[in-house]
Order: structure tokens, then C-alpha cells, then sequence
């Protein structure tokens, strides 16, 4: 029986809100690891008090899972940037299969998206980062968003990692609020303060 998995996609269940227990499919991807529901739960704990109306950004989108799991609870806008077009196509099949109209999908490379997008008017209070585990993605992404007028002051990021990666060039002004291990993955939130510059 197991071995027919192989063909059809892989899926996750959102935890709470308004698409609890909705499922969301997403395709078998190398690299593509949804955050972990237990992983999620405690996150979105963190959240609780700072996701309704929240204007968010999922940089490297996946499954969506964080992106989808914000809107259903509460979250005024989702963008999702995904460069995959098999996982942005499933982000966007997501979209329209939960009427989740404050979801937008753009299938693109974070950092040229970023490039693009960096003097936008929009401002976002939260922004999940949960970039391939493999080279120096990580430390490209946080610099590059500092770079951006994108974060707004005090907005919040998610940094989800490998343990083993040390935390190499973190902005002074991005201040741990929490983070805890799971299994080899390490996950933290980080308040964005106003720019000492």
C-alpha cells in the first residue's frame, strides 16, 4: 500500500482558525520540508496576539504551509514567493480551493522578488523565512530583507534552521523574542527594532 504514495502529493493539515483541519497539498519536492505541525503549533502560540490584520510575507514559501496557516487565522494579507512553478502551481490550487482571498502568489526567486519589490509602499509585521537548509541561503535572505524598506519597525521574522548552521550576521537590530530545538531543526522569533543608522 505505502508504495503508491510515491506518485500522488504530499499534504498537511492547517491547526486553527478559520481553515482548521483543512488539508493542503503540495508536491514531492527535494528540499521542500513543510514546517512541522508541532513545530507550527508552537509557533503560532507565539503569534497568537500579533497575527489578526497582520500584513505577512512567506519568502520561500514550499508547501505554504505558514503562509496558509496565518491567513486562517486572521492574517489580513499572505504573499507568497515561491520559485518552484510544480509548488508555486500547488500554492496557487491552495488559494482558490480555501477561497483565500487575502492570499497572493508570486512565482518567483525570493532574492529577485526582493530586488523588485524593495521600495514598495507595503509594509510587512511578519515575515516567515524558512529557506532551503542547504548553503548560504539563510544569511543571503536576512541581509538582503534588512536591506529592504520592506520590515515594518517592530514587525516580527520567523527563522526556521538547522541547528548546526551558526547564526552568522544577524542585524543587531533583529532581537531574539523566542526560540526553542526540535529534532535537528532550530526555529526562533525575532523582533525587527527601528534601524540604528
Amino acid at each position: 500500500m505505502a508504495q503508491s504514495t510515491h506518485h500522488k502529493n504530499n499534504s498537511v493539515r492547517l491547526i486553527a482558525g478559520e481553515y482548521r483541519s483543512r488539508k493542503l497539498e503540495f508536491p514531492s519536492l527535494e528540499g521542500l520540508r513543510p514546517t512541522a505541525d508541532r513545530i507550527r503549533e508552537t509557533l503560532f502560540n507565539w503569534l497568537q496576539d500579533s497575527i489578526q490584520g497582520e500584513t505577512c510575507l512567506d519568502l520561500f514559501a514550499g508547501s505554504g504551509a505558514l503562509g496558509f496557516e496565518a491567513l486562517s487565522r486572521g492574517a489580513s494579507q499572505v504573499d507568497f514567493i515561491e520559485q518552484n512553478t510544480s509548488a508555486a502551481n500547488s500554492i496557487r490550487a491552495n488559494i482558490e480551493r480555501l477561497d483565500a482571498k487575502h492570499g497572493n502568489l508570486y512565482c518567483a526567486d525570493a532574492f529577485e522578488w526582493l530586488d523588485r519589490y524593495t521600495q514598495n509602499s507595503k509594509k510587512y509585521g511578519l515575515v516567515f523565512l524558512d529557506p532551503p537548509f542547504k548553503g548560504e541561503t539563510l544569511a543571503r535572505a536576512i541581509k538582503k530583507l534588512e536591506s529592504t524598506n520592506l520590515l515594518k519597525d517592530g514587525g516580527l521574522v520567523y527563522i526556521e534552521k538547522e541547528k548546526q548552521l551558526k547564526e552568522n550576521g544577524l542585524p543587531s537590530n533583529w532581537v531574539e523574542v523566542k526560540s526553542k530545538e526540535a529534532g535537528s531543526v532550530q526555529f526562533g522569533l525575532y523582533n525587527i527594532l527601528k534601524s540604528s543608522e
